[in-house]
């Protein structure tokens, strides 16, 4: 069965479901209304109780996500810049309440919001070759707490302030060894030790599998639910961000 339209897809094989976001074009970049359909589609399938597990991917084969389409941050009321944060949120926030775990198959690059969505999964699969990271600072983004505390929690909070301040993107074997990611493989075997590691894991019995993940998102949700509930400033240093982006875009051309 397969469901969802524009740049986030949902495709069903009984229990499993796949979501891909992007559609294969801008480097699988998501529009504000895009991050609102990802958190409906989550909060929907979180009522599935026949739902096994989540393979979250990029469109395509050169991506898994870029993050936001900073195209519609250009010339807007920072309100609007704001929303598509608060848009964001909402998604990831979704993907980790999901009962069921998330598999993040990471092939190209998962940059600045696309990092988030994979650190949001349960587990993530790289391929070598991959690159990982937060370079958002250069387009005065103010990082918002749960940004950082993804990545915080993962890789610890010195490998945190290395990425967040330097913006630099690792490849897949230095994402496993700082924490961020589970494994990594050679790009042409991601597929297939994806499927292998969603079967090892739908093996057991659901309900050990859903208290499995129920039980170390206990350990998880007060520091998240502290995140949730600090007040949020800006999003961003609008005016740094609308010089850097005005000259980033007058280059960027329909190539990603």
């Amino acid at each position: 069965m397969t469901g969802g339209s524009g740049a986030v897809g949902l495709q069903r094989d009984g229990g499993l479901a796949t979501v891909r976001v992007g559609t294969g074009r801008r480097a699988n970049a998501l529009a504000t209304r895009d991050w609102h359909a990802l958190a409906t589609l989550f909060e929907d399938l979180a009522d599935d109780p026949t739902l096994r597990a989540v393979v979250l991917a990029g469109a395509g084969r050169s991506f898994f996500s870029a993050g936001s389409d900073m195209r519609e941050w250009l010339s807007v009321d920072p309100a609007d810049i704001d929303a598509s944060f608060a848009a964001m949120e909402s998604a990831l926030t979704a993907i980790e309440r999901l009962p069921v775990h998330v598999v993040a198959r990471i092939r190209g690059t998962a940059a600045g919001a696309g990092c988030q969505l994979a650190c949001a999964c349960d587990l993530r699969v790289v391929a070598d070759d991959a690159t990982l990271g937060m370079p958002i600072a250069r387009w005065g983004i103010l990082v918002p707490p749960t940004f950082a505390a993804r990545i915080a929690l993962l890789a610890g909070p010195a490998s945190a302030r290395d990425l967040l301040f330097t913006g630099r993107l690792v490849d897949g074997r230095e994402a496993v060894r700082l924490g961020l990611a589970t494994t990594h493989v050679p790009e042409t075997e991601l597929d297939d030790t994806v499927t292998a590691l969603v079967a090892s894991i739908i093996a057991h019995p659901p309900a050990a599998i859903r208290a499995a993940k129920r039980s170390v998102d206990t350990l998880l949700e007060p520091v998240r639910d502290h995140l949730r509930k600090t007040p949020t400033g800006p999003a961003a240093d609008y005016a740094s961000m609308q010089a850097g982006l005005a000259t980033f875009l007058a280059r960027v051309t329909d190539a990603g």
